[in-house]
């Protein structure tokens, strides 16, 4: 019995399936909806990915997302200067913006040092961080990068980086839970990790 296949639908399914945490159903379903559109919304569905696509960029200060030269974080000369909060992927910088507690800046890594996936120093932005610090303005580093095996690495290797310029490191204190992403903690469990940071 020949197997029914409409083979642009299965191309839009395959294209859903590569985004991180979404299965065969899932991506399905959002094929399904996508078809559901009408062509008015799916061209500007799709004008929206190439629109982020082409003018979404880094920072060239803080290497968060931005859509200028610097983001609207690294402008804002009302954020405390001596301070920078270093973590991992521009979406821990959304968490943390939303406890509208931290008042300080941000550096974004893209990644950890994980030398089992071929990730070494050079590949995240750990020079562009001590580039940063040249001038002396930062007098604290707080360490946000998650409570794995991989981040500990990477903020202990940062640490140790930091430790001779006479700039004071700390670490998240652990109200999140190891093995947990910051993107998916709530306001108050950041607030308490921020908190009870600790020097490294």
């Amino acid at each position: 019995m020949a197997s029914y296949n409409v083979a642009s639908l299965s191309r839009l399914i395959e294209q859903f399936e590569r985004m991180p945490g979404v299965g065969h159903k899932s991506a399905q379903r959002m094929a399904f909806y996508v078809l559901k559109m009408t062509g008015e919304q799916a061209e500007l569905f799709a004008s929206t990915i190439l629109d982020a696509h082409k003018k979404i960029r880094k920072c060239t200060c803080c290497c968060n997302l931005s859509e200028e030269e610097l983001c609207p974080i690294c402008k804002n000369s009302a954020r405390d200067q001596s301070t920078i909060c270093v973590v991992e992927d521009p979406r821990d910088v959304m968490a943390f913006e939303r406890t509208h507690e931290y008042n300080g800046l941000y550096h974004v890594l893209h990644g950890v040092i994980s030398p089992m996936n071929g990730i070494g120093p050079e590949d995240i932005t750990i020079k562009e961080l001590i580039a940063r610090l040249a001038d002396g303005k930062v007098t604290e580093v707080i360490m946000a990068t998650n409570p794995t095996v991989e981040g500990e690495a990477t903020a202990m290797y940062i640490s140790r980086l930091l430790k001779p310029m006479g700039i004071t490191v700390s670490r998240l204190a652990y109200g999140v839970p190891v093995g947990a992403d910051l993107e998916y903690a709530d306001e108050v469990t950041l607030l308490r990790a921020l908190e009870g940071r600790r020097k490294l």
